[in-house]
């Protein structure tokens, strides 16, 4: 879901698969505090799960 819409709205980003990727994990958490998915970094801000109303406003759409 959260792919489909940065997609649709032309924004672009990078992907980290936590699963498959260990320092991506590490990090997530160290910037979160949370191991949970998907936790959206916009300029340090985090958005925890896919929280539309708030990517949308953060990001100005």
């Amino acid at each position: 879901m959260v792919k489909s819409f940065l997609t649709d709205n032309k924004v672009t980003f990078r992907e980290i698969n936590i699963a498959e990727d260990k320092a991506g994990r590490e990090e997530m958490v160290r910037k979160s505090g949370r191991m949970v998915v998907p936790i959206i970094d916009i300029d340090g801000d985090m958005v925890i799960g896919f929280d539309q109303a708030k990517l949308k406003e953060k990001l100005g759409l």
